[in-house]
């Protein structure tokens, strides 16, 4: 798929309806697949297949077969990070600040490792409590970084109008985006510790690689930083051509603005991160490790990459 057909396709998908739709509804269209036998690949001219494979989309891990939790579903993502987002923007003291990206990297980080990959991994030790671990590490560390500027800017009484636009309107952005990718790279990092499942064409799992786990965490990493980068760094500049060409008389009405502007921003951008790469990811045989290509002769295999 090139990358307009998958934006499109996610822009369905993330519709905020799907969320209410119920269990029994939700297998019922996933059988409705099963009997069709048709995959995303291929032209979808029935409507109803067509709505059936967003559902899927939006509420099923592709790995497990399992229904996601409803707060975890791709459609909610954009209804609960939008308010964090905000209240994070606009924080003025260091602890506020530390509280709020450290809710907003708690639900972010969730939600990376519920749509990872999953390929069953290692049993030497308990998975879980390893990703627990790392992703509270992650979490805390990404939620300290955030607020460092606004502590080291109010210890030192640093009031200029140079640092300001620092501290509040340019670091924000870079900030958020590594973080984000931080904390994704963190808690899926068994995933290129231990590998994950590439198939061949036809969908058979032909081994476990490390390579195609690390290609797997490294694209979505990128595509989440991208994503809240953007969502910080493009507001700020459009805010500013705002209040520079006067369109907004009433500075009380600059509150509401800017809460419209994120919201664009991001629900724009959230396609575009989930678009970016291919869910179904591609690697190619000189890429992979010696001990699967000696079992097989294709070509390119493919995996899940996650979200």
């Amino acid at each position: 798929q090139s990358f307009l057909q998958r934006f499109l396709l996610w822009a369905d998908a993330l519709d905020p309806l799907l969320l209410f739709k119920s269990t029994n509804e939700i297998k019922r269209n996933r059988l409705l697949i099963q009997v069709n036998e048709k995959t995303l690949s291929e032209p979808i001219q029935n409507n109803q297949t067509k709505q059936a494979f967003l559902l899927s989309l939006s509420s099923v891990h592709p790995d497990t077969d399992k229904i996601i939790p409803v707060l975890f579903r791709p459609p909610a993502f954009m209804p609960i990070t939008l308010p964090l987002v905000i209240v994070s923007s606009v924080q003025r003291q260091a602890k506020h600040s530390f509280f709020w990206q450290f809710v907003f990297h708690t639900y972010t980080t969730a939600f990376t490792l519920v749509n990872g990959n999953g390929t069953p991994k290692a049993e030497e030790y308990s998975l879980q409590q390893k990703q627990i671990f790392l992703g509270l590490g992650a979490i805390s560390y990404s939620a300290c970084v955030g607020a460092l500027p606004l502590a080291f800017m109010n210890r030192y009484a640093l009031k200029s109008s140079l640092m300001q636009l620092v501290v509040r309107k340019l670091l924000p952005a870079p900030l958020l985006g590594l973080t984000s990718a931080f904390t994704v790279a963190m808690v899926r990092s068994p995933e290129f510790d231990n590998g994950i499942e590439v198939m061949d064409r036809n969908g058979k799992v032909v081994g476990v690689s490390k390579k195609a786990g690390e290609k797997a965490v490294m694209e979505t990493a990128l595509s989440r930083a991208v994503l809240f980068g953007t969502t910080f760094f493009l507001p700020e500049v459009l805010l500013y051509f705002v209040q520079r060409g006067r369109f907004v008389k009433n500075p009380r009405a600059l509150g509401p603005v800017r809460m419209f502007v994120i919201m664009s921003v991001l629900a724009g951008m959230l396609p575009v991160s989930f678009s970016m790469f291919p869910q179904c990811g591609e690697i190619k045989r000189a890429d992979l490790e010696p001990e699967i290509l000696s079992s097989t002769e294709e070509t390119e295999f493919f995996y899940n990459r996650g979200i």
